[in-house]
């Protein structure tokens, strides 16, 4: 009996149907492989080092350990839909192709626009506080003044060279960078509770009283952001074995390590600062407390091994988007939504060449127009940090956002209009439980954006930013119409991959036959 799907024969025949590269390579990543990508996209101690520190310093919240609990609940909810979707719909456009099986073609159009600029606009904002981290470990080993481009743009083209290789290559370096990088914060968490702050090892931070505050919201932001990269998991849906087990089975396991890790690991900063003190700590030190406790405790030579995993950590971040942004854009271009030399493959490699070439170019791009027009005194070496890195950063989560409550609100209609909506009702409240819990945070997430990004109330980039990704949305419906009038064939084709290429060898066999 047919299962609507492709087989695993006729995928490999799509690799190289009419002669074109319209496939990514099957059976690349494992469960192992596949979890480490996804989780390489958190930055683990980006987290720890730069996002809990502005929330305990900026925001005044006490009890983030609590608030990353509840958020994995959130996360976990919105798991149940969205891995379950993942066993019907294989597709590196993940989002858009599950909006577009939701919600309809339209939708998806819109949505592929949305996750193409989110997950580019965090790709690209990293390499601010790459390259300000770089620099600042060039003038204090090296005694060397750089700038923070330079680096910038050298990691740039690393992460385009390796974007062309195997994605299992891929997957080993990130595996590598993230399981460092890890294992040094839990060194620093268990150092905390062996040596606590003076308040000793108190389970404060864990009291509900703590989330109270009028920066509650804009920290629901901040947090929600560090989980960014569990989502990415059906990206990689053609390339896995067993995807209907792998991903969603990597999709929780994501979302459990990362909030536990991060529940920990904040935990942990108020042992070691205090309860009592860590707001004051942290509005002090900024990024530089994680490395001041972890000295204090664990010495100089193991701090400063952490400060160069934060750059490989960062690097990790940087692999894992660019190579979800490449993947989407072949989708893309494989479905019409972009032009079709997107949607090809390198044929040594089978990684999305073109999607690649587009990050790297756009990355480049975004890096050069920062360093040139900044409008920072010269020579604040903070500007990357403060711009570049935090406007992007937040352009891009809040796309993620949206793309999550959107997709929570697809998978529901997606199971009702197949008749399964008895069968699935438990995954479907989950769905519909995470969805408003998602769209709250979006609110949040537009009301407080001039706190996000520093800009200070009446500030045009408080609108223009997030502007950026409603213009993304309504340029991609725009589209969408556009290709329903003018060509039907490839609206109707949008969400369905691999499926669409296996209906048309169809269709050209049949006429064959007739004309025959």
């Amino acid at each position: 009996m047919s299962t609507g799907r492709p087989s695993t024969s006729e995928l490999n025949e799509i690799h190289t149907y009419k002669g074109q590269e319209r496939a990514l390579r099957a059976g690349r990543l494992g469960t192992v492989g596949l979890l480490l990508s996804v989780l390489a996209a958190s930055a683990p101690m980006l987290v720890v080092a730069g996002v809990m520190p502005t929330v305990f310093g900026v925001m005044g919240i006490v009890g983030q350990p609590l608030l990353y609990v509840i958020l994995g609940v959130v996360l976990v909810l919105f798991s149940f839909g969205y891995a379950e979707m993942s066993r019907h719909v294989h597709n590196a456009g993940a989002f858009y192709a599950y909006i577009a099986r939701g919600l309809g073609p339209t939708a998806g159009a819109g949505a592929s626009l949305v996750a193409l600029v989110a997950y580019s606009a965090m790709q690209v904002g990293i390499y601010g506080i790459l390259g300000f981290e770089v620099s600042g470990l060039f003038a204090t080993y090296l005694g060397l003044t750089v700038a923070w481009w330079i680096p910038a743009l050298v990691a740039a083209a690393i992460v385009g060279l390796l974007g062309w290789l195997k994605i299992d290559l891929n997957a080993k370096v990130l595996g590598v960078l993230l399981i460092i990088e890890c294992a040094l914060v839990v060194i620093f968490d268990f150092a905390s509770l062996a040596d606590p702050g003076a308040e000793g090892v108190s389970l404060a931070a864990f009291n509900p009283d703590t989330l109270t505050g009028a920066g509650l919201g804009t920290a629901l932001c901040f947090c929600i952001a560090a989980f960014v990269g569990f989502e990415q998991a059906p990206v990689y849906a053609e390339e896995t074995s067993r995807p209907h087990v792998v991903v969603s089975r990597v999709m929780f396991l994501a979302v459990g390590y990362a909030a536990l890790f991060l529940a920990f690991s904040a935990w942990a900063l108020t042992v070691a600062a205090g309860p009592g003190s860590i707001v004051k700590a942290a509005g002090e030190q900024g990024p530089t407390l994680l490395f001041g406790l972890t000295e204090s405790r664990l010495g100089a030579t193991f701090t400063d091994v952490l400060h160069v995993l934060f750059v490989t950590g960062m690097f990790a971040a940087l692999l894992s988007f660019h190579n979800v942004v490449a993947r989407y854009a072949f989708a893309m271009g494989r479905e019409g939504l972009l032009p079709a030399a997107f949607g090809r493959t390198n044929k040594s490699s089978g990684a999305p060449a073109s999607g690649s070439v587009l990050q790297s170019a756009i990355s480049v791009a975004v890096i050069l127009a920062f360093a040139l027009t900044d409008d920072k005194p010269a020579g604040d070496p903070t500007a990357p940090v403060l711009h570049l890195f935090t406007w992007m950063g937040n352009i891009g989560a809040l796309g993620v956002i949206v793309l999550m409550a959107a997709a929570s609100l697809a998978v529901i209609v997606f199971f009702v209009r197949r008749g399964a909506a008895r069968h699935q009702a438990a995954r479907l409240v989950a769905s519909g439980l995470a969805g408003i819990a998602l769209v709250i945070i979006a609110v949040y997430t537009v009301k407080d954006f001039d706190i996000l990004v520093g800009s200070g109330p009446g500030s045009a980039l408080s609108w223009v930013l997030p502007g950026i990704i409603a213009l993304a949305l309504a340029g991609g419906l725009v589209y969408g119409l556009v290709l329903r009038s003018a060509k039907p064939e490839a609206h109707a084709r949008i969400g369905l991959g691999n499926e669409a290429f296996q209906l048309e060898k169809a269709a050209e066999s049949e006429t064959t036959e007739t004309a025959v």
